[in-house]
């Protein structure tokens, strides 16, 4: 199970604690703003997309929608989001659970700036039925990501 997965990589941080989860389900952002008691906003939702060969993830605010002109400007290809039974294979985690946290090698991740307008966001943590509060730090530290984006419009 993929929350199994975001659990072992945050236990190398001794903060495996920190993952909250819920007895509804939290795999839309509508579904996790009602189970975090938050606005949808502050979900941080990954979307994930292949370009070229790459598989990409992107972090980005819960109301934020990708903006294809920006994306194509940044990425050079247009937005091609996986298809849902590439997903779990690629990533390492299933739909409803996508997150930037114990992620298969070689995935990328970028995080768009419509998160900075928050001081903390919720994303989740490998199942349909969870997620962790993260300070922007926070999602600098443990993501992985390799570069601050702004591909995204709210």
């Amino acid at each position: 199970m993929s929350i199994e997965k975001a659990r072992n990589y945050f236990r190398k941080f001794g903060m495996e604690d920190r993952i909250l989860e819920f007895p509804v389900s939290s795999a839309t952002v509508e579904l996790a703003a009602i189970a975090v008691g938050c606005e949808p906003a502050r979900i941080c939702k990954t979307l994930s997309f292949k370009v070229k060969e790459r598989v990409i993830l992107i972090l980005a605010a819960g109301d934020a929608k990708i903006d294809n002109h920006k994306y194509k400007e940044y990425f050079g290809a247009k937005a091609k989001m996986l298809q849902a039974d590439e997903v779990e294979p690629l990533i390492g985690h299933a739909i409803g659970g996508v997150c930037p946290f114990g992620i298969n090698e070689g995935v990328e991740v970028y995080l768009d700036d419509s998160l900075k307008r928050f001081t903390t966001v919720y994303p989740a943590c490998g199942s349909d039925n969870s997620a962790i509060e993260m300070t922007m730090a926070d999602l600098e530290k443990y993501s992985g990501y390799k570069a601050w984006i702004d591909v995204s419009k709210y």
